[in-house]
């Protein structure tokens, strides 16, 4: 066996990491972009006459919702001015994924949901080398799963008032405790 080469427990557990941390953003992300989608009624209008546009509308619900606020920490390797900071080599950096993803810099009216924007760079999957490796997987589920939600359940509608949907804003990955819908 060579250095590079992974063992049956690597793998089962790169498995398992794949599974679990999958399942729990994107079941999140399904909740909280169906929520998001509710209240705003405009914009689920422009993806339910056309159901063309929601891999469109992934990739804005992924900038927009920013499940995951924190991004993994990182350290400088070497001195490097950001915004007029200087971070020096060895210092630790943490990314606030929702600021970067509704940088103004980088959108047009950026804490608008737009469906139909033109697609950005947001960091949902994280960034460069440490870029999520089950964002396709993820990406694929969210479409098929809005497409269905929509195409069988037509007249979805929250059953309480947006302020009464319980949010999950005490957990490392932001979502609804519970989506209460009627159809």
């Amino acid at each position: 066996m060579r250095d590079t080469d992974l063992t049956t427990d690597e793998l089962v557990g790169i498995a398992n990491l794949l599974l679990v941390a999958g399942h729990e953003t994107t079941a999140n992300m399904l909740a909280l972009g169906t929520f998001a989608l509710l209240e705003h009624p405009a914009e689920l209008e422009k993806l339910r006459a056309d159901p063309e546009l929601v891999e469109n509308a992934v990739e804005e619900l992924l900038r927009y919702l920013s499940i995951i606020s924190a991004g993994v920490s990182r350290h400088a390797r070497e001195d490097v001015e950001i915004g007029g900071v200087t971070v020096r080599a060895g210092e630790t950096v943490v990314v606030s994924v929702p600021a970067v993803n509704r940088d103004e810099r980088q959108y047009d009216d950026p804490h608008a949901l737009l469906l139909d924007r033109p697609r950005g760079h947001h960091v949902a999957f994280g960034h460069g080398i440490h870029q999520c490796l089950g964002q396709q997987l993820a990406r694929v589920e969210m479409a098929v799963g809005f497409t269905e939600l929509l195409r069988r359940l037509p007249a979805l509608e929250l059953a309480v008032p947006a302020h009464e949907v319980p949010l999950r804003t005490d957990m490392s990955i932001y979502g609804v405790h519970r989506l209460p819908v009627t159809w």
